[in-house]
């Protein structure tokens, strides 16, 4: 699905050029659940942003489904965002001024989903997560946990093949957070291949392997024989 080769970013000015990711490979398959994981600045948002096209390698090979990412015009990057992406973020990002449902709804509008098929699949987004109460609510009157599942029913509402979420519960208490890692486990049982982004150990088990950076460089990438994937948190 993914395969990143030799991949570096950095950064030039006049005197010297600062390395953020240095000679990255990677292979991602289908319905893998992959943990990034690393200190602060090791590079670990920007190794997301690559992968997520909204950032591009300084070198380096990029292949989503066999087409090399790294030469894609913009308006074809925005293409795979409609039709294979969905993003989950740290904070967020819901729009303030629009409900739940408008929420839910925007990615769909920007894909030129019909008003009748929207519907649906919002109201089954609403029902799956159980938040059908609060689909006339702003982002403002829901808690952190409620607002990061309208994130995740927003960034799912298309079916896309991927889902990157980047400290997805990083703004969350522990039981939030756990809700939240059972909400990613459920969705790659039923295939969704997913990265994410955590500094949390316990939720970094959730997937199926960890990825460890320092420095820009991959320092380990562990399958996990035994993961959070093999039972739901408590």
């Amino acid at each position: 699905m993914i395969t990143l080769k030799n991949i570096y970013k950095y950064y030039d000015n006049k005197f010297q050029r600062t390395f953020v990711l240095k000679n990255i490979n990677l292979k991602v398959e289908e319905g893998d659940f992959i943990t990034v994981m690393g200190p602060s600045g090791a590079g670990k948002s920007t190794l997301l942003n690559i992968i997520g096209m909204l950032d591009e390698p300084s070198e380096g090979e990029y292949n989503f489904f066999d087409k090399p990412a790294h030469l894609l015009k913009e308006n074809k990057k925005v293409e795979y965002h409609r039709n294979f992406m969905g993003f989950v973020f740290q904070a967020f990002h819901l729009i303030d001024e629009m409900t739940v449902y408008e929420n839910i709804e925007t990615p769909l509008i920007y894909k030129g989903v019909n008003s009748r098929d929207r519907k649906a699949m919002i109201a089954d987004m609403l029902d799956r997560f159980n938040i059908v109460a609060k689909k006339d609510l702003f982002p403002a009157q829901l808690s952190g946990g409620q607002q990061q599942i309208v994130g995740i029913a927003r960034a799912i509402v298309g079916k896309p093949k991927l889902l990157l979420a980047d400290e997805p519960t990083g703004n969350l208490h522990t039981d939030q957070g756990r809700d939240i890692m059972n909400i990613l486990r459920k969705l790659n049982e039923e295939g969704i291949t997913i990265i994410q982004v955590t500094h949390n150990e316990e939720f970094a088990r959730t997937g199926k392997r960890i990825v460890r950076l320092a420095d820009g460089l991959v320092i380990n990438d562990e399958e996990l024989e035994f993961s959070v994937n093999d039972q739901e948190m408590v």
